[in-house]
Parts: structure tokens; sequence; C-alpha cells
């Protein structure tokens, strides 16, 4: 964020001043920082009214620089907290995997509960006998960060599960339990082993801060060196939480018309065009345009709306939700690419007529794409509004490298100094493999302070620790990547050996570039369809290989990027790196064996659900759908589909359109500044563009209203209020919603086995769309 005029509380609690000019050769300057949000005399707070200019001021105002080598993270207690929500936090995001609205498992919620339940441990249970293993000593930070690092390992849905929906839903295969077993932990770790290895260059350097993580570490701070004020923080996080546990039951199951409530709906419940715009409580249902939603679980699916800043971020995406709405229902309604042959909202494949395209028509027994066959099949199509999903995604990743270069070119000057071939010289010197000491047994883990005055602070206060031996890191990528490689071949992926050594290859280059630009920036950006892209031309008519090209490129950047992240986390709190690193192994390995299983379970209870366009309220296959439908159109039809002059074309064109798109708004800054042309967030705007092409979509503008009375109402009125209590309500609303939805998807919505709907009346319409808008087939 930018600091705003005057001064203002940010959300870490630290607060930010920018002194007023008067020469007029420096309004652009001016103009660059303030903040039109501010109050004009917004209050002042009690802290020091300090200017934070670098990532080292920031990291060292907002979090404490302090250690205390006393604290002891390798008790009992971490580890059963740790193993005990590392179960929850997989099990619920694998249910979450299937659900109509992608949700993550709050990272904040999962702090929160660890704490409670290590201080409850603490001051219940004594501290004599064999109860001291339980409770040996004060609650304390370094057990509550390795308690959390253990269970947000965990709390992913492992790529690996998608890559096994799909053999199972579409391909008619079960895959042999050993080799998926094997599959998800080669997958899951072979971005731990890459990420470890570049840690002097993703994760110690100054530049390298981690602005994502800042709220939870100063949110340990607070919880842990102000006593009082933490009470009383956690009164309001307790009320909260028990208030929205017990709300929830009612959106989710009671009265699930509160989903969404639209008011076009109910005056016109048989009109096709009013369930297609004003539609939205069911799944792939309308864009729910003006739609109030009362389920916490839709309203903070994506994004926490009390956490993203109102400024570049959530405008960008207002207005991207607007753009959305706009362009869905022109191509629709335009019969764009032959649109209303097909559902308006739709991840699938379809025959030109409007019927589920059958892909095993089209391949041999290798799972091959048969020329014949296609030719007697056709070509298949897509929803209009999914390929316009698949042109914003890709305007949105190219449009972020020249965002980037162009608002923040500083901040990638000094991040990628290292790579002057002086460095690169230095660096190849200590990643010799003759200095590797794969010994490690032997390995005191001791480091020398680097040279130089640019020593991260944190980072020095690490020094005190052994440090985790890089040949830790190799072994698990070689491990890895053995056990991989057979894998592919006992899976009958139809990867070749080749391909997966590029994908691999593929991997490390995006992890060097995309991890360093969301260490500094804290944008993070998808190349999924990028690669799936790449795989699609590499291995023509392979949609297996396809899917397992996309797993160990993609899934490897995204595990690497959530090994540093988390490494970053354990660093601001002086986690020893050996606890850090066995909470991780210890985390991804449970996580994925419970996501296996789950993922099972799910598809045996409601697999027609899965595989039905719309699906329920609570089950859907969107994710999957997605997955293979992708597989398809790229990995067997990439030629027949994206290729100049073939129907498709402009998906891949969209990359050169994305890479021109931020130009014209920084020039109009560069001339115009008091336009404010810097709080459009290009990137942001053109990936939403596709937003709302699936899941529930009721929540936009309660979504929006919220985030607008949070983050800029209290955030400039209410200040103190905001700085000690937006973040712990927030957390709190994330978990209380998500323990409810834990509890009714197995108690009542068939998580493992019968699924038992509440009985039928007005607020509950369990025989099509529970705001009552007409249900499309």
């Amino acid at each position: 964020m930018d600091n705003p005029k005057g001064s203002d509380i940010y959300p870490d609690g630290y607060p930010t001043t920018i002194n007023r000019v008067s020469n007029t050769s420096d309004e652009k300057s001016y103009y660059a920082k303030a903040d039109v949000e501010a109050r004009s005399n917004p209050p002042t707070d009690d802290a020091s009214g300090v200017v934070l200019h670098s990532e080292r001021e920031i990291a060292t105002h907002v979090i404490s620089v302090d250690d205390d080598p006393s604290l002891n993270p390798w008790t009992f207690r971490a580890f059963f907290l740790g193993l005990g929500l590392s179960a929850f936090g997989g099990s619920l995001a694998e249910i979450y995997y299937f659900k109509p609205q992608t949700v993550g498992v709050s990272l904040m919620f999962l702090a929160i509960v660890s704490y409670v339940l290590g201080f409850a441990m603490e001051t219940f249970i004594p501290r004599h006998g064999l109860f001291r293993y339980l409770n040996p000593h004060p609650f304390n930070k370094k057990e509550n960060v390795f308690i959390i690092i253990m269970a947000s390992a965990a709390a992913n849905s492992a790529l690996a599960t998608e890559v096994l929906a799909v053999q199972r839903l579409y391909y008619n295969i079960t895959p042999n339990a050993a080799a998926s077993i094997f599959l998800l932990f080669s997958s899951q770790l072979l971005g731990y082993g890459i990420g470890g290895v570049l840690r002097p260059i993703l994760l110690y350097p100054s530049k390298m801060f981690y602005p994502a993580v800042l709220p939870l570490i100063s949110m340990f701070d607070a919880l842990f060196r102000d006593g009082p004020t933490a009470r009383r923080r956690l009164k309001v996080f307790y009320f909260v939480f028990v208030a929205i546990f017990i709300w929830e039951l009612f959106p989710e199951w009671i009265f699930p018309l509160l989903t969404g409530l639209s008011i076009f709906c109910l005056a016109a419940p048989n009109n096709a065009a009013v369930s297609r715009v004003f539609g939205g409580t069911n799944g792939n249902e309308g864009l729910g345009l003006l739609s109030i939603c009362f389920d916490w679980q839709y309203i903070s699916g994506g994004f926490n709306p009390m956490v993203i800043p109102l400024k570049a971020q959530q405008f960008s995406m207002f207005i991207g939700n607007i753009l959305c709405i706009i362009v869905f229902v022109s191509v629709y309604y335009n019969n764009v690419w032959k649109s209303q042959n097909f559902p308006f909202l739709s991840q699938l494949l379809f025959y030109e007529n409007g019927t589920v395209y059958d892909q095993l028509l089209i391949l041999n027994s290798n799972y091959e794409v048969d020329p014949t066959l296609l030719a007697e099949q056709g070509l298949p199509y897509y929803a209009g509004t999914w390929v316009v999903y698949l042109l914003a995604t890709n305007l949105g990743l190219a449009a972020t490298f020249t965002h980037l270069l162009l608002w923040n070119r500083d901040d990638l000057r000094d991040a990628w100094i290292w790579m002057s071939p002086s460095n690169i010289r230095r660096q190849w010197q200590e990643f010799r493999w003759r200095n590797v000491d794969w010994r490690f047994w032997n390995d005191d883990g001791m480091r020398e302070p680097p040279k130089g005055n640019d020593i991260d602070p944190h980072y020095a206060q690490m020094l005190k620790y052994p440090d985790t031996p890089n040949s830790w890191y190799y072994a698990t990528f070689v491990v890895s990547f053995v056990v991989a490689l057979v894998v592919i071949y006992k899976s009958d992926s139809t990867l070749p050996w080749w391909g997966f050594i590029i994908s691999v290859l593929l991997a490390i280059i995006s992890i060097l570039f995309l991890g360093a630009l969301y260490a500094i920036t804290g944008v993070g950006i998808s190349i999924q369809t990028f690669v799936q892209m790449i795989a699609g031309y590499l291995h023509p008519g392979k949609p297996m290989a396809n899917m397992y090209f996309v797993l160990y490129s993609y899934n490897t950047v995204s595990q690497a990027g959530l090994l540093l992240r988390d490494l970053k986390i354990s660093q601001y709190a002086k986690l020893p790196p050996r606890a850090a690193f066995t909470a991780q192994i210890l985390g991804t390995l449970l996580g994925a064996v419970l996501n296996y299983f789950l993922m099972n379970s799910i598809i045996d209870s409601h697999r027609d659900i899965l595989l039905s366009v719309q699906g329920t309220n609570i089950w859907s296959g969107q994710q999957p759908q997605q997955y293979n439908s992708q597989a398809i159109a790229w990995g067997g039809l990439s030629h027949q589909l994206f290729s100049v002059g073939m129907r498709y074309q402009w998906v891949p064109w969209s990359y050169l359109v994305g890479l021109a798109a931020p130009v014209p708004f920084w020039l109009v800054h560069r001339h115009w500044p008091k336009l404010r042309a810097d709080y459009l967030y290009t990137p942001i705007m053109c990936g939403w563009i596709g937003w709302l092409s699936v899941g529930i979509n009721s929540s936009v503008v309660t979504y929006f209203l919220i985030a607008f009375i949070s983050q800029w109402w209290i955030r400039t009125r209410y200040p103190r209020w905001f700085q000690k209590y937006n973040y712990i309500v927030g957390a709190a609303l994330d978990g209380g919603t998500q323990v409810m939805v834990f509890i009714l998807s197995f108690a009542v919505q068939g998580a493992a086995g019968t699924s038992h709907l509440f009985p039928a009346w007005w607020g509950a319409n369990q025989g099509g769309n529970y705001d009552r808008c007409m249900y499309l087939n």
C-alpha cells in the first residue's frame, strides 16, 4: 500500500506519515504517495510517527526483532496440537476442493485456534506427573509458530488429488492406492527441495520480506507481548467465533436462501435471463448481480474482505467484476463462439448441439487422441464465458510482468542484483556438488555472518541456531524426483521422461522469477494456463500427459512458494530452522494422505453431482471439470483449437495484449498524477474479467460492502479499533464458519456418506435454486 496523507494506522499496526509539500516541482511525487481514502485530519495514535521507506524499516517496525533463545518449540504439546490441526486443515481443504466456490483454509484462523488451544492446555492441565508432557511450561510463541507451520503445510488440497479425481471421474481409472500416495508425496515435496536450496536468494536478503505474512507475525507479537490487550482481543474473538458458528447453521443447512437473497429472482422466478444475471446461490447458476449474501463461507471464500486493502487491490477487483458482468452478458447474448448453444456458466466441453462432450470417444487405448475418432466426433466447444475466463487469466498473467516492470522497477532491480556475473559466479562456487556435505548428521548447521552491512536483522538473529543443511533439501529433491519418474510410468501417465524433466526445469526457472516477485511485492502469479499451453504443444494429442506435466511444473512452483513463505514466518518469529523443516515435512505428508482418502470418499458418495454442469449448493465438480477440460483442449487438441486461424486463437494471443495493457495507465499517471491511475492495478482488473465464470456468485455485492466498511470507514474513522480488532474479527469469522462447515460436511452434507438435507420449505428450495430463480439445465 502507498503511504497515506497525514497520519494513519495500517492493518499491521504501525503508523505512517507524509509531510505536506509546498514546492510545486514535487507535485508528481507527492500525488504518487497520497491516499485519497484517508481523512484530511485522521486521528493520531500513541505509536511513534516514523516514515517507513525500505523493506528493512517495515520488517523491523511492524514486527519485533527481539528473540528469546530459551523458548522451546520441541514439546509434546506442540506436536499434539500440530498434528491435530494438520488433520483438521488437510481434511477441510479437500472438502473445500469439492465445494461450488473455491475456499481456502484461513492461516490466520489456524493461528488463533492453535493459540487458544495451547493457552487452554497451559491453563487447565496440571504440570506434575505424566501431565507435565502436555504442559511442560507456559505456552510460547515458538510453539505456536511450530504448530501453525505444520498445519498450514497440511491445509492445502494437493493438486495430485485433482489428477486422481479426473482419472476416476472422466477416464474410469482407479489408480493403485500405493502409486497414488507416492504421486502425492513426490509432487508435494519436489518444490520443497528446490525452494530450500534457493533460500540464499529468495529468503535471506532484506528485499525478500514477504509482506503477506506481516499481519500474522504482528498478531503473534500482540498475543505474546501484550498480556491484558491480548486477553481483551481474545474475548472479542470468542464472542464473534461463537456467534458466527451458530449463525452458519442457518445458511448452510436450515435456511439456504440466505446464501443469496435476490429481489429479482423472487419477482421473476421463471425468467431465464433473470436467473443468468441475478441468480447465484447454486454452483454455475448466474452472476449474482445485486444479490445479498448472509453466508460468510462464500463472502470470504476467495479473499477475506476485512484483510485485502481497499486501495489498488479492492478497487481494481470491483472494476474487474463490473467488466466481467458486462463482457459475459455481451458474449452470451451476442452468441459469440455459439455461446447460446451451451450453459451460461460451465467448465465442461460440449458438442455443437449443447450436449456434454464424451472425451473417451476420441481417445485410443493409450489415452491419446485418435484422429479418425476425432473426425467422427468433431471438435469440442467451451461455454463462451469459460473462453472469456481463459482470455482474462492470460491477460492478467502477462500484464503482471509489465506492471511490475513499470511500477516496481527499482524494487526489481535491487532484488535481482544477485544475477550479476560476479554474484552468479560466487553462488556457483557455493552450490558446487563437492561443497555439499551429504553426511548431514555431522553438519552442526552453524553459519558465518554474511559480509557487508546489508544483513536482514531477523536473519542475523537466526544465526545462533543450527541451520537446516542444504543436503536435506537436495535429498528431498532427489528422492522426490526419482519417485516421480517411477510413478509417471507405473501410472500410465503417457508423459515421457524428457517431458517430466522439462516440466521440472520450467518450474525451477519460474520459482526464481515468480518467487522473487512474490517475496518483494506480495503479488502471486499462477502459471497453470501457461504451462498447459507449453505442454499442449510439447505433447500434442496426450491429455493425460498434459495433466502430469502441469502437476510437476505448476504445483512445484506453488509448493516452493509455500515453503519459502513458511520459512519467512519462522525467521520473523525466530523459530529454529530445523524445527520449521520438521513441521513442514510432517504437515505436508499427513495432509496429502488425508487429501487422498477424503477425495475417494467424496467421489464415491457424490459422483453424479460432481459430473453435472451445475452441481448443488453443497457439492460441485467445477475444479476437476476445468482441469479435465483444459487437459483435453490443450493436451489433446491444442493445434486444432488454439493455433492461428482456429476457433479460440485469441486465447494465446491474449498474452501479447496483456503485456501492453498496463502501459496506458502508467503513461496517464506519469502526465496526470491527480487522476490517480496508480490505483488501477491492471493485472487484477484483467484477471477479474473472468472471475464470475464458476461457483456461487451471490456474495459479490456483500463482499465489496464489507470491504468498504472495514478498509475505509473503520480504518479511517476508527483507526485504533481497526488496529486492535479488525484482523481478530476477520479470523474469528473465518474460524467459526470453517468449524461449522467441517461439522456439517460430515454430519448432514454427506462428506463421508449419505447426505441429509433439511426438509424442504420456502427458505430451502431443495428441488431447484435456493434463491428461487429459474433452474436452467
